[in-house]
């Protein structure tokens, strides 16, 4: 997501950028402290005082993680977002856009998901990272109410695109693009039937750039806005697009059974997005598989 977005602000034509990876600023770290090598949250912000900020750091993964992995999710992102917020605070950033999670979405809500359903029920397995995610949109509408910061939060569905990860802790799409590019049987967690709604991270961009540029917390619902393509498909019909993209003499099993699938379904909301903004995906998913596809196995990662 972070590097959609800096290639939609170059081709915007923006020249002054800030960007770092986590090998170079640890922003679980909120204090310059000598016995630490590296930089961290408040270095970077002390030293480039940034007007406007994309929070897209963060500790993700797909299923796998979520069940393996589960304190790294919720420390890691609890400190990430309290760091970058509190100084986005402390040093009068202008706008800040913070990054949620379809998964904070109640299990037993209505669908497809509103904004306004956000934190009123458990969600599903993926629990420390949705109690991490939902506590920095808590803490942007803190700000505004007790500052008036303009932090928004937007909500996007499930995201994939280049500079994805497609080890076993990545999400769906790059995992198995990795898997039936590596081998000729596949095993699939999940249900077959479970249904996802995915959007290209080079769209979420455009829009993030355009929220940055023209939006404001009012526009808002209470700061947070959904953002997805709108259309749904299932475990079954993505994994034969991949199989038909990256390796289609390839065989595969589901494994549900054996393994959560989630819940059966998470399409969102996109009303005020598409209202207030006029958003609209424009990458099919096929398309963008597709070139997701052409810059992994180019890249040296296949």
């Amino acid at each position: 997501m972070g590097s959609a977005i800096v290639r939609e602000l170059e081709r915007k034509g923006y020249k002054n950028l800030i960007t770092f990876t986590s090998k170079e600023v640890d922003l679980t770290y909120p204090d310059d402290n000598d016995r630490y090598s590296f930089s961290t949250t408040e270095s970077v912000f002390g030293c480039e005082r940034p007007e406007y900020v994309f929070l897209c750091a963060a500790n993700v993964g797909g299923i796998s993680k979520a069940i393996n992995k589960p304190v790294d999710l919720l420390s890691d992102n609890l400190l990430i977002q309290t760091n970058v917020i509190n100084a986005c605070h402390e040093y009068g950033v202008k706008k800040l856009i913070n990054f949620g999670s379809s998964c904070m979405y109640p299990v037993d809500g209505k669908q497809p998901y509103t904004e306004e359903q956000i934190g009123t029920g458990k969600t599903d397995e993926n629990w420390s990272y949705a109690v991490a995610k939902l506590a920095g949109i808590e803490l942007c509408r803190a700000y505004h109410r007790q500052y008036r910061s303009n932090f928004m939060s937007v909500i996007p569905c499930n995201l994939y695109g280049i500079n994805d990860r497609f080890d076993e802790y990545g999400h769906v799409i790059p995992s198995l693009i990795r898997k039936f590019h590596e081998q000729d049987i596949v095993r699939v967690w999940g249900n077959p039937e479970t249904k996802r709604e995915f959007l290209f991270s080079d769209d979420l961009a455009k829009f993030c750039v355009q929220l940055m540029e023209d939006g404001d917390y009012e526009s808002l619902y209470d700061g947070i806005i959904n953002v997805g393509s709108g259309e749904e498909v299932t475990m079954l019909e993505l994994v034969e697009t991949i199989r038909g993209i990256v390796n289609n003499t390839a065989c595969y099993s589901f494994e549900g059974k054996s393994h959560k699938s989630g819940v059966p379904s998470k399409l969102m909301d996109s009303a005020i997005a598409y209202f207030n903004f006029g958003w609209e995906a424009k990458t099919t998913l096929e398309d963008g598989i597709r070139g997701v596809y052409e810059w992994y196995r180019t890249t040296g990662l296949a």
